[in-house]
């Protein structure tokens, strides 16, 4: 008798954003964990959203661009110290170091065009959710921000360090957003009033006031992805499914529609 490898215990926006992307590619890294090399764009965006985190810890009128950019250096190294291996990966004797560091200045600067923090006091900040949906399907996360207005109304804010999508192209985002936009609804039993999308790549926002109904839609769509995974997982078939995106995926060599082959299931 075959078996079956455990399935995560839980749910997270960018697992089930792999398995719409290619059911093998979320099998690659949920199930089989294959390890993936550091890169440059994914360790900017922790350092800016670190930075971006460490501001609204200080006093709102010191909340400035000059004070939000003297924070990139002392994070790095925070980053560095606890990543040697991959500072070393990425900038081999501190080869293209500097400039990477002043692409990362250029984000945190570019905040200060979008709103003005020190007007802000945000409720939570790197706020991690684990929820469970009525039908047992549990959910986890990392929000960026929260904010709550006197009135309560919820605004749910997503940082991005890339550029905005065509609108064509922006679903993957739209989905995240209201993954996080479920968890919090069913944690707090409140419909955010606001999902806010920062583009800090090149400035812009976007942003989505959603329904009841909506929510209720997404969480649907998000149980069906859940039920699409399961079976999967019972019959051991993660189709590989071949896009643009494919470009960028590092299991090239183990995928059938680049005449790879995947390695065995591991076994429970």
């Amino acid at each position: 008798m075959t078996t079956v490898p455990p399935l995560p215990s839980a749910l997270s926006p960018s697992r089930a954003s792999d398995f719409l992307q290619c059911p093998l590619l979320f099998r690659f890294r949920t199930i089989d964990r294959l390890p993936e090399a550091p890169s440059a764009a994914a360790l900017r965006g922790t350092l800016v959203h670190a930075c971006l985190e460490r501001l609204y810890e200080l006093p709102a009128d010191t909340r400035t661009t000059r004070t939000a950019l003297s924070l990139v250096d002392p994070q790095w190294n925070k980053i560095r110290d606890s990543k040697p291996d991959v500072a070393d990966h990425l900038f081999p004797d501190g080869e293209g170091l500097d400039d990477w560091l002043q692409s990362s200045r250029d984000l945190v600067e570019r905040y200060f065009e979008l709103e003005n923090p020190a007007n802000l006091e945000p409720r939570e900040r790197e706020m991690r959710l684990e929820v469970s949906l009525p039908t047992g399907l549990r959910l986890r996360g990392y929000v960026d921000r929260l904010d709550v207005a006197p009135g309560g109304r919820i605004r749910v804010v997503d940082y991005k360090t890339g550029k905005s999508p065509h609108p064509r192209f922006e679903d993957k985002a739209k989905f995240q957003i209201f993954f996080y936009a479920v968890m919090i609804w069913r944690d707090l039993g409140v419909v955010p009033a606001r999902l806010q999308l920062m583009y800090l790549g090149d400035g812009s926002v976007r942003w989505y006031d959603p329904t009841e109904d909506e929510l209720a839609a997404a969480e649907a769509e998000i149980g069906d992805i859940w039920a699409r995974i399961e079976a999967a997982g019972r019959a051991g078939r993660w189709e590989p499914k071949r896009s643009k995106l494919c470009g960028w995926c590092e299991h090239q060599a183990l995928c059938p529609e680049f005449g790879g082959t995947p390695p065995p299931l591991p076994t429970a």
